[in-house]
């Protein structure tokens, strides 16, 4: 039966929130089609005798109807050009009718791979795809999000992205009852290897930027590095991590891991918490995934303020300790 394919990015077995919203996207374009869902994860044998199981959960969670697992000893971490070149393979044995990714760095760099290898158009960044008729019409996010693309895809085997948070991931109930697997050893040359991760070095430890719940930035209203430690006491106490704008890594107030923004990280916070911030739109690109936005500034005009669901207009060095110690006195208080 023919499918939209779906490539699960995963770094060493774990796979990327993005993968499973790039899978509850590829449903709805399935039902348009009248054809399946397929998860692709590729790997190798050891990979899948730690993680193969809880991968494979996952993607029938999500609505995968098979997963078929690409096992190589060159897929035993990432390379974009051996995971372009299985993908490649995995085209021509299974022939689905489409090809879907998430947008994050590993499924952009792989399907850009394929694309040049299958000789085929991607529509990168897609935030809604159309099939009702030939050519499909597709909404895509462009110039870093500043703006929406209408385009159309006239293709033999259509390839897409998703933009990341675009769509929430959803999974059905009862998922995992009919799940298929099918695997498959794509035909891999030694020059594959040109691009492989051969070592890490750790430098975060537990939640990241990108996966925090709660991040709380500040801009250039904080005034100085210093200024930031009421941001790391409320983001603490929030179980949150502390972000900031470009301004602020330019006056070397914060290390650029922390810098939310085009050039910086995209986050998806439940709640961001932005102090000082005007709002440029390289910013609001990476934080526009925010699920709430609380904006704490001097200024009743600033973009951030204008664009948040909730907004304090106050000094942020007046407004933020002030939560904190409200935090901590309802913590405090016992229970009645």
């Amino acid at each position: 039966m023919s499918s939209v394919a779906v490539l699960i990015d995963h770094d060493r077995g774990v796979p990327s929130v993005g993968a499973f919203e790039a899978l509850t996207a590829a449903r709805t374009l399935a039902a348009d089609l009248g054809v399946a869902v397929d998860a692709v994860v590729l790997g190798d044998d050891g990979l899948f005798e730690t993680h193969g199981a809880e991968v494979l959960a996952a993607c029938a969670e999500h609505g995968a109807a098979t997963v078929h697992r690409g096992r190589h000893p060159f897929l035993a971490d990432y390379g974009p050009d051996a995971w372009g070149a299985a993908l490649a393979g995995f085209l021509q044995a299974a022939a689905p009718v489409a090809m879907v990714a998430a947008g994050t760095d590993r499924g952009a760099e792989a399907m850009a791979q394929l694309a040049a290898r299958a000789d085929l158009p991607l529509v990168a960044n897609c935030v809604s795809v159309s099939v009702a008729a030939e050519p499909w019409e597709i909404t895509r996010i462009q110039w870093g999000g500043s703006l929406l693309e209408d385009v159309t895809l006239a293709s033999t085997l259509p390839l897409l992205t998703i933009a990341q948070h675009s769509i929430e991931a959803e999974t059905i109930p009862g998922g995992t009852a009919d799940i298929n697997l099918a695997d498959f050893e794509p035909d891999l040359g030694p020059e594959v290897q040109r691009t492989l991760v051969r070592d890490r070095v750790t430098l975060t430890e537990g939640i990241t930027l990108s996966t925090s719940p709660v991040v709380v930035s500040g801009g250039r209203g904080v005034g100085s590095a210093e200024g930031f430690a009421s941001l790391e006491e409320l983001a603490e106490l929030l179980g949150g991590r502390v972000g900031c704008s470009r301004a602020v890594t330019n006056n070397g107030w914060r290390s650029h891991s922390d810098q939310v923004g085009q050039t910086g990280t995209r986050i998806a916070p439940e709640i961001y918490i932005a102090c000082g911030i005007s709002g440029a739109i390289q910013h609001w690109v990476g934080a526009m995934g925010s699920k709430n936005i609380l904006a704490i500034n001097i200024d009743p005009e600033a973009n951030m303020v204008t664009k948040a669901g909730y907004a304090v207009i106050a000094d942020l060095h007046e407004v933020v300790p002030a939560i904190s110690d409200e935090i901590r006195r309802r913590r405090d208080r016992p229970a009645s």
